[in-house]
């Protein structure tokens, strides 16, 4: 418990919103010689004073008790900037267009990190009219299987959640895609460029 806030991160955050130590305390109420403690790491702050500091310096709880301040760079909110989260608990699929500190059963997720896919994640593409039908001759069994599939454009992402037993396959509107993301359960994510295909 003694690490779920960084004396460095609030000094940091304070000074860039150019208050004092009292300015701080007195906003969240407590004294200055609290948030001194904090900064130097001869303290934490109560959980209870979280979401109040949070709002104080400018953040998220998340972003507060991570330890990271997220400043998201994608402001036009590129899609293909989009980053893909998996939790390990429950097998929740999340994105997002940028940075983000993103949780979910009470752990805060690594965004996952594409690869090019290897002899055993290739993915077929074809054009069927208006889509490209996707497919992965992949093993689907309750241990081992392709999670989702996602097509991604500079406007949007499509992504269809797949189950053990099933199929690994899916259809996306051919519409400007750019890229498609497979996710393996055992060996994380894999990205197939259909620009570099096309070349």
């Amino acid at each position: 418990m003694d690490r779920y806030v960084t004396g460095g991160m609030i000094r940091s955050l304070r000074e860039k919103r150019n208050m004092t130590q009292e300015e701080l305390a007195a906003k969240i109420f407590v004294s200055g010689k609290a948030v001194s403690k904090w900064e130097t790491g001869q303290g934490f702050p109560d959980i209870t004073l979280l979401e109040p500091l949070a709002g104080a310096l400018g953040i998220s709880v998340i972003e507060l008790m991570s330890g990271e301040n997220v400043q998201n760079a994608n402001r036009s909110a590129n899609m293909l900037k989009t980053n893909f989260y998996v939790c390990p608990v429950c097998g929740n699929v999340i994105h997002s267009c940028g940075g983000a500190v993103i949780s979910c059963c009470g752990l805060t997720l690594p965004a996952l990190q594409a690869e090019e896919p290897d002899g055993e994640h290739v993915l077929s593409i074809s054009e069927v009219e208006d889509e490209y039908f996707v497919r992965a001759e992949h093993p689907m069994t309750r241990e081992h299987y392709i999670s989702f599939l996602a097509a991604v454009s500079d406007s949007s992402v499509e992504i269809v959640k797949l189950y053990q037993e099933w199929n690994a396959e899916a259809r996306f509107r051919r519409s400007c895609v750019s890229r498609i993301y497979a996710y393996c359960n055992r060996h994380g994510l894999f990205v197939t460029d259909l620009r570099r295909l096309k070349k």
